[in-house]
C-alpha cells in the first residue's frame, strides 16, 4: 500500500523538475534559443495564442532569434507581445520576419539572473517539501488506522526523505549548470 504513495510522491517529484527546467530555459544566458519565446503568447484574433503555434521560431545565428509568421497579419502583434514581455528585446520586422538580436550581458544583469534562476530552484525545494510532507501526513494516517506497523512508518518516512534527497540534489546540479551557462561569456 505504501509503495503506491511512493510512487505518487516521485512521479510529483518528477514533474516538480519537469517544471523548474521549463522555467530555466525562460531564463535568458546571453545566446539565442527559441524556447526563450515560449511563455509568451499572442493575441491572435482574439484569443491569446503561443508564438510558436502561429510563427516558426529559430535561431539560425548564436545572437539571433528569427520569428516568421505564418500569417503575416499577425507580425504587428507578435511584435507587441515581445515588447510587453520582461525579456527586454527589442524586435525589428520586415514586414515578413521579426529579427531578435540577443545583446550581449552586462556582469550586473548575469548576477540579476543568477538570483533568478536561485529563486526558481528554491521554490522547486520548496515544491519537493511540500509534496514530502503530503505523502508523510498520508503514511501517518496509515499508521493511526493500522494499515501500517510503526517500523513500517519508519521506512517508509525514510524513503520518503531519500527521495527528497535525491532530487533536491539533482536541482542543486540543474542550478549549478544554468548558472554556468549565464556566466559563459
Amino acid at each position: 500500500m505504501n509503495t503506491d504513495i511512493h510512487e505518487k510522491l516521485e512521479n510529483k517529484m518528477g514533474k516538480t523538475i519537469s517544471v523548474l527546467k521549463e522555467d530555466l530555459m525562460s531564463i535568458r544566458a546571453g545566446r539565442a534559443n527559441p524556447s526563450l519565446l515560449d511563455r509568451l503568447s499572442v493575441d491572435y484574433y482574439g484569443t491569446p495564442t503561443p508564438i510558436n503555434q502561429i510563427a516558426s521560431v529559430s535561431a539560425p545565428e548564436p545572437r539571433l532569434i528569427v520569428v516568421q509568421p505564418y500569417d503575416q497579419t499577425a507580425i504587428k502583434n507578435i511584435e507587441k507581445a515581445i515588447l510587453q514581455s520582461d525579456l527586454g528585446l527589442n524586435p525589428s520586422n520586415d514586414g515578413k520576419v521579426i529579427r531578435l538580436n540577443i545583446p550581449q550581458l552586462t556582469e550586473e544583469r548575469r548576477k540579476k539572473l543568477i538570483k533568478v534562476a536561485k529563486k526558481t530552484a528554491e521554490e522547486a525545494k520548496i515544491a519537493l517539501r511540500n509534496e514530502r510532507r503530503e505523502a508523510n501526513e498520508e503514511l501517518k494516517k496509515m499508521e493511526k488506522n493500522n494499515e501500517l506497523t510503526e517500523d513500517d512508518l519508519k521506512k517508509s518516512l525514510d524513503k520518503a526523505q531519500k527521495l527528497t534527497d535525491k532530487y533536491s540534489k539533482q536541482i542543486e546540479e540543474i542550478l549549478v549548470k544554468k548558472e554556468s551557462e549565464i556566466m559563459e561569456v
